[in-house]
């Protein structure tokens, strides 16, 4: 049984994917990162391991933005150690 995850989503990530759920303009992987990113705001909620993947997949791309990249970073620093 995995521990409750004690990381959150810092405040300048969670504003940045705040501002990506709204961008008509931005990709469907960095609102699904963004979404991810926001359910992890001071609710003790872990990645799983499908993002986890997507987000490791993203960040050994150059083919992502900046912004998909620092989205899937953040995610992935609040995945399980144990995967």
């Amino acid at each position: 049984m995995s521990m409750p995850n004690k990381k959150s989503t810092s405040p300048s990530v969670a504003s940045l994917a705040g501002k990506t759920l709204n961008d008509s303009n931005a990709s469907a992987i960095a609102k699904k990162f963004a979404a991810s990113a926001l359910s992890q705001v001071q609710k003790g909620n872990q990645t799983g391991s499908a993002m986890e993947d997507a987000a490791a997949k993203a960040l050994a791309s150059n083919k992502y933005s900046d912004l998909t990249h620092t989205l899937a970073a953040s995610i992935l620093s609040q995945s399980d150690k144990n995967r």
